[in-house]
């Protein structure tokens, strides 16, 4: 999972780290933990500032800014709170999110800003690489637009509060709305805080009919509309694994 990094030097007299990293795709709880260490405040405070904030969040966010922390360098001193870190981070990703390739990108497909943010998330935490993105932007509005469920297994790692590779068939049958093996359509909130890269993917998506993929190895993603083909993807990619 990505990690909150502190940086560049002391802050001055408060002893606080200058700036506070936000990497990309961190969910929400991650972020909330590493601003109440980065401004020395007890745990849970950023949290319950987040519930309380009036942030300036998409209506279906619902007061949850899950998605809407955006990854990116902030400065952190004295005068920095809990408050006005979320704000920044919010700010930040609704700046990014009014850019005309990704808000007209969701629009031809459809989609709300909020939707496209939802997507962004999966599209963060399921690709291999940036170079990837696109190409697995495109297999989830694929399978949206066939009302395939996505079964997408970063979604049920968010309902099952993990990250991980392995996927039961008992997983499969958790009862919760982020299980997009047995819910079509997108789950109800982002599964974490896409960066740009991932937002860019989900506005500018390549062409394809991509419907299924499978990272084979490392560098290795294949991309396929047929689910013969996948099925033997990933009995090579099981095979990889427990070589």
């Amino acid at each position: 999972m990505p990690v909150l990094l502190l940086t560049g030097g002391n802050g001055g007299s408060s002893g606080r780290p200058a700036t506070l990293v936000v990497a990309e795709g961190q969910r929400a709880g991650a972020v909330y933990a590493s601003v109440d260490k980065a401004l020395a405040v007890p745990p849970g405070t950023t949290r319950g500032v987040a519930a309380r904030a009036h942030l300036e969040l998409a209506g279906p966010a619902r007061g949850n800014p899950e998605g809407y922390l955006f990854p990116a360098t902030y400065p952190v001193d004295e005068h920095t709170t809990p408050t006005s870190l979320l704000t920044f981070m919010v700010n930040t990703a609704n700046r990014t999110l009014d850019t005309d390739h990704i808000s007209a990108g969701a629009a031809r497909d459809g989609m709300t800003p909020y939707q496209a943010v939802t997507v962004a998330s999966i599209v963060q935490a399921e690709a291999a690489t940036p170079a990837d993105m696109g190409k697995v932007a495109r297999v989830v509005l694929n399978r949206l637009a066939r009302d395939m469920p996505l079964q997408m297994d970063s979604t049920l790692n968010y309902a099952l509060h993990r990250s991980t590779l392995d996927t039961t068939t008992a997983d499969t049958r958790t009862s919760s709305p982020y299980n997009t093996y047995a819910h079509r359509g997108l789950p109800p909130t982002p599964i974490g805080n896409p960066g740009e890269t991932a937002l860019k993917a989900v506005g500018e998506p390549p062409r394809g009919d991509w419907l299924y993929f499978v990272t084979v190895r490392d560098g290795d993603t294949r991309f396929t509309t047929s689910y013969a083909q996948q099925l033997k993807n990933v009995r090579e990619f099981n095979a990889n694994r427990r070589g």
